[in-house]
C-alpha cells in the first residue's frame, strides 16, 4: 500500500480484496541472519500471496514482540511491550475499517506465532476488540440478542461472518497434520526460508561467529526447503482466504 495511490486502492476496496498486515520482529537471530528475519519472512510470504491473487500489502511491522527469550538487551534486539504492540495493530486495523475494509483483513504474522503466544495473542486480542466495537457501532448495542438475529448462525456464510473479517494467520506453524509443519529460530528451517525468499541473504561463513546452539542446523540449509516451505504456507493461506478457514 505504500506505494499505492488512491485510484488503486479504492479499486482494492471495491473488489474486496484481502488487506494483508505482515507482523515480525527486530531480533538477534545469531550472525548469520538478518535482526528483521522474521519481518521479512512474512513480507515475502505476503508478496508470493499477491503474486497469485489480487491483494493490499500494508507495510510491514518490523517491531514486535521479541522479548528475550534468544539473548538480553546486549545482543541489540529491539522488544516491543505486548500491550503497545497489540494497540498499534487495534489502530491500524480501526482505520482500515473506518475507510471501508471491513470484511477481509489478514494479519500474517511470524516469531512466537504459536496460539496464547504474545505476538499472535496481541493481534487477536486487538482483531476481536475491534471486531466488537465495529459491530456495536454499526448494528446497534445488543445487536446479537435482537430477535431479527435469532437466525445469525445458520444464515451466516464464511464471508459475512464477523469472526472472519480479520483473522491471524501464521508463516510457519501450520495444523499438526501439515507434512511441513516445521520452523525453527535461524536454523535449517529459517534460514532455507530467507535464502528462497532473499537470495544471498544468509552468511552461512559467519557460523563460527558464535555458538548459539539454536544455529548449528543452519548449514544444512536449502533453497529448496525453503521453497517447499513457502510454497505450502501460501497455498494454506490462500486456501483459507478463499474459504474462510482460520488458523486459530
Amino acid at each position: 500500500m505504500a506505494y499505492s495511490y488512491p485510484l488503486e486502492v479504492e479499486r482494492a476496496k471495491r473488489e474486496h480484496w484481502p488487506v494483508i498486515l505482515p507482523v515480525g520482529t527486530m531480533e538477534y537471530h545469531s550472525h548469520h541472519c538478518p535482526y528483521g528475519t522474521d519481518a521479512l519472512v512474512a513480507e515475502g510470504i505476503a508478496r508470493e500471496i499477491g503474486k497469485k491473487r489480487d491483494c493490499l500489502i500494508l507495510p510491514t511491522i518490523y517491531y514486535g514482540v521479541s522479548s528475550y527469550a534468544v539473548g538480553g538487551p546486549e545482543t541489540n534486539t529491539i522488544n516491543m511491550d505486548a500491550d503497545v504492540l497489540e494497540a498499534y495493530v487495534y489502530n491500524i486495523l480501526r482505520s482500515l475499517f473506518r475507510s471501508g475494509f471491513d470484511r477481509n483483513v489478514c494479519i500474517l504474522i511470524r516469531h512466537q506465532d504459536e496460539e496464547f503466544l504474545p505476538t499472535a495473542l496481541a493481534c487477536m486480542k486487538a482483531a476481536k476488540k475491534l471486531t466488537f466495537e465495529y459491530l456495536e457501532e454499526t448494528r446497534g448495542i445488543g445487536w446479537w440478542g435482537d430477535k431479527k438475529n435469532e437466525g445469525f448462525y445458520d444464515n451466516l456464510s464464511a464471508e459475512e461472518s464477523p469472526w472472519n473479517w480479520i483473522r491471524v494467520f501464521n508463516g510457519a506453524h501450520f495444523p499438526s497434520d501439515s507434512p511441513y509443519n516445521n520452523d525453527d529460530h535461524a536454523g535449517l528451517y529459517e534460514c532455507s526460508h530467507m535464502e528462497y525468499l532473499y537470495p544471498g541473504s544468509i552468511k552461512l561463513e559467519r557460523l563460527d561467529y558464535s555458538s548459539d546452539w539454536f544455529a548449528k542446523t543452519a548449514s544444512e540449509m536449502s533453497v529448496e526447503v525453503g521453497r517447499r516451505n513457502i510454497e505450502y504456507a501460501v497455498d494454506a493461506i490462500l486456501e483459507a482466504l478463499a474459504t474462510g478457514k482460520r488458523f486459530y
